[in-house]
Formats: structure tokens, sequence, C-alpha cells
């Protein structure tokens, strides 16, 4: 018996998930959430086997939520579900640890069988998951990367430096090679021009 806390902000989808995968294998969901800051407090309270989490959730994402279970349960093992594997995205899970790519549209008894190979000790990436990572003309640093996304998000240099625990002037260099990089004017455009190319 394999247990499972499923976090999706589709609440259709995560139903028909949490319907299914019981009758597709040895599988119990054990809880289910619908945002990342949801995810994050069942996976913590269930303790499940395979933790099953959409990439793009609202408020904290797959990768906060991901991170933040990491903390507390660095063992626990996670499938990732996403639409869009971006390179940087895909790139930063792998380094959080996660086992396990599915894309959203794969069959029900493909991802009871890939939580299952999970359980067992095992890694899946979907090929066509994989295969979108491996076009990557991403010129941006991971840091170059972190710095956009906050400010795609809205947050200040301040904000920034204070989430990613460094000076605002290291933020600012950042964000200037980024500027180079992007050949944009202001962080707002390089952010927006670095989301349109799939890097964050």
């Amino acid at each position: 018996m394999t247990t499972v806390v499923l976090a999706d902000d589709e609440a259709l989808l995560r139903k028909a998930l949490a319907s299914l995968l019981p009758l597709e294998g040895d599988i119990t969901v054990l809880a289910e959430a619908e945002d990342g800051a949801s995810a994050i407090h069942a996976t913590l309270e269930h303790e499940p086997d395979v933790l099953v989490i959409d990439l793009e959730m609202p408020g904290v994402d797959g990768l906060g939520a991901v991170a933040e279970i990491r903390r507390t349960r660095p063992q626990q093992v996670i499938l990732m579900l996403t639409r869009h594997a971006r390179p940087g995205v895909l790139r930063k899970a792998l380094k959080l640890g996660v086992q396990g790519f599915v894309s959203k549209s794969a069959e029900p008894v493909h991802i009871t069988s890939v939580i299952t190979a999970l359980h067992e000790g095992k890694r899946w990436i979907d090929p066509d998951v994989s295969a979108l990572a491996v076009v990557d003309d991403c010129p941006l640093t991971d840091r170059e990367i972190d710095v956009l996304r906050g400010t795609a998000d809205g947050f200040s240099v301040a904000d920034i430096a204070a989430q990613l625990h460094l000076v605002e002037g290291t933020v600012r260099n950042y964000l200037s090679n980024a500027l180079q990089k992007t050949q944009t004017r202001t962080r707002h455009e390089a952010a927006r021009y670095a989301r349109e190319h799939d890097w964050l």
C-alpha cells in the first residue's frame, strides 16, 4: 500500500485523480490540497509515502512548497505534475530532489505506475518532459533567474534581497547582468522577456 497526498489547484483534476488512483493501484489518498501552503501543511501532517504536486499553483507554487517540505522532511518522495516543463524549472526541481516528473495529460494508470516506482526508490521523468528540458538556451544563471522571478512577482529590490539573503547591491548586480543578457532596459522588461522565453 502506498500513501499519497495530492496537491493541485485544479479541483476537477485533483478530484478525478483522488478517485482514480486507488482504482488503478494499491494507493490510499490521505489528503488533498488546493495550493502550495495547504500542500505543505497536509504533507507534514500526514507524512505520505509520495507527495503528488502540481508545479503551478497560486500563492506558494510547487517548487516553493517542495523547498519548504524538504526542510522538515528531507527524504519525502515527490512526483511533480506539469504542463510546461521549462528547463530552468526542471533544473531547480531536480536540485530540490524531486524524484519524478509526469505530464498533467498522462493517463491515471501511468501516474499510478510512476507513484509505485518512486515509492520503490526509482526515478522517472516523462520523455516529453525531459525532451523539453534538454533544449536549454537560457543564458541566465540560477541567481539571475531568482532575482527576475522576484521582480516578476512584484517584489522590490529590498524584498528580493531579504528573500534571497543577499545585500541589495548584489541583487542590483544580478539584475544588471540580466538586463545585458536579455538586452532590455528595465528589470520588469527583463523579467517579462525571461518569462516569455520560458526561462523563469
